[in-house]
Parts: structure tokens; sequence; C-alpha cells
């Protein structure tokens, strides 16, 4: 009977598989359509990506839109920027956020519930909106048109979501292992990095999220490197294949694919570590 049974289930889940398999796949070539064809539009030649169409197959090979995207419209400068404020700027927001949720999860100060309802309630701030006085603050240090004003303003805001994070995952570490700590001399610092290592994976969700952000980021890059184009990153250089009578789209295709594929290689390479980070940060 149980033989029976065990085979019954068997074959209702071959068929659910059966059903569900190419309903899967045409989800996945409808969402994965729009990027193969910009890959596929990036080899081929201006007239050649008006003649064909929808087909992601190039009548041929053209490596030029590269070369003319790399070298002539300067994506060489513009990657090396953006590599360099999505990781400072990924690197600052992931110590503040941790040093802040630490500090709110296990002491008790005047003003902590005032100050931790202020920190949700810039989650319902539109970005856009602080632009102005990030602007008149990063003038008036100085930082204009430099590479540390974009990284400072980049991650200057509150991280109300990643701070949030960490005050779940500490609030769910045991007193005891702080005791314990400050039993054996440890002090504030000392504490928190012996505890930090335990947070992976909202480590990793902090980190992958405000990488993936900064990388895309246009507003800041844009508006506080005016005065300097050469600072700005790739989301602000897609502009440069915009003539004022006609745009490159081969140029543009071949941009966005060098924008895109770095970011969906680290996904590919890391895309265990990003689902167990969501995992682990949902349970904390």
């Amino acid at each position: 009977m149980t033989t029976i049974t065990q085979a019954a289930r068997r074959s209702h889940t071959v068929r659910g598989n059966l059903i569900a398999l190419p309903i899967l796949l045409v989800i996945g070539l409808v969402w994965a359509y729009p990027f193969l064809w910009t890959i596929s539009a990036a080899f081929k030649t201006q007239a050649g990506m008006f003649t064909s169409g929808a087909s992601l197959v190039p009548d041929q090979l053209n490596f030029d839109n590269f070369v003319r995207a790399w070298v002539n419209a300067g994506f060489s400068g513009y990657f090396f920027n953006t590599v360099l404020y999505s990781v400072v700027s990924t690197f600052i927001e992931l110590v503040k956020a941790a040093l802040c949720g630490y500090v709110l999860a296990r002491y008790e100060f005047p003003g902590r519930t005032l100050l931790y309802r202020m920190i949700v309630g810039t989650l319902f701030i539109p970005v856009a909106s602080i632009i102005v006085p990030q602007f008149v603050l990063i003038e008036n240090l100085g930082l204009l048109n430099t590479r540390a004003g974009v990284i400072l303003a980049m991650s200057g805001g509150a991280g109300a979501l990643y701070v949030l994070l960490f005050v779940g995952f500490f609030s769910s570490v045991p007193a005891d292992l702080f005791e314990a700590a400050k039993l054996d001399g440890a002090g504030f610092l000392k504490t928190f990095g012996l505890i930090l290592p335990l947070a992976k994976p909202v480590i990793a969700v902090v980190v992958i999220f405000q990488f993936i952000s900064s990388w895309n980021e246009f507003n800041i890059p844009l508006v506080f490197t005016l005065g300097q184009p050469d600072l700005q990153n790739l989301a602000v250089g897609m502009m440069s294949f915009q003539g004022e009578y006609a745009t490159d789209w081969t140029g543009f295709a071949a941009g966005m694919t060098i924008s895109f594929l770095p970011m969906l290689m680290i996904f590919l390479f890391f895309q265990n570590y990003f689902t167990r980070g969501l995992a682990g940060a949902t349970k904390g």
C-alpha cells in the first residue's frame, strides 16, 4: 500500500514538473529577452540593428562598438570611477549601519526611541528630495567636483533599511554573549568586533544591495561632477552616445553591455550567498 502511495506521489510530481517547466521557460525568456537583445545589438552594425528586428543573432560580429565605447566615449575612466564609488560607499554604508544597529539594539540611552523612529521615518523620504541639501553641504566642505564628494554623498544617507536589518540581528543575539565579552574585559569596539562576524547573512544582503545601488546611481555623479565630467560613472557616461541630432544606438548597446555584464557575473558568482543572505536576514 505504501509503495503504491509513493509511486502515485512521484507520478503526480512528474506531471506537475512537466506542466510547470514550459511555463517557467516562457517567463524566463520574456524576462531575459531585453538583456539578450541588448547584448546582441552591441555586436551589430548600426544598419543591421534596425533591419534585424527582434532577432538575437547578429548578421555579422562587429566589435567596433566596444572599442568606440571603451576608448572614444571614455568608458575606461567611467568604469574605474564606478568601481571606486561602489566599493568605498558600500564599505562606509556597511560600517555605519552595523555600528548604528549595534548601538540601537544593545544600549539604552536618552532619545534612543526617538532616534530609532527618525531613522525609520527616512524610509518614506524620496531620495531625490535631499540632493539639494547634500549639494550645499558638499560645496561648503569644498568637495564639489571631487571623487570624495561623490562617495560622501552616495554613503551619506541614513541607510534605514540596513540599520533595521542590523537592529533585528543584534536584538536576536543572546545577551549571555555580550555578558561573557564584558567579563573578559572587552570594551565597546572589541565586543562589536567579536559579534559582527555572526551577522554574515545580514552583511551579505547589505553589501549586495548597496553595491548594486551605487553601481547604478545616476543623479549624484551627474549633479556633483558637472564641472569635472571625467569623474562621472558608467550610468552617466551612457549620455555620451546621445548627440544633438542623432544617437549612436549600437555604441549605446555596447556601453550598456559593459555596464551590466560585471554585475551579472558578480550575481552569478555570489548567487548562493545572495539567497542564503536574504533567507538569513529574514529569519533574523
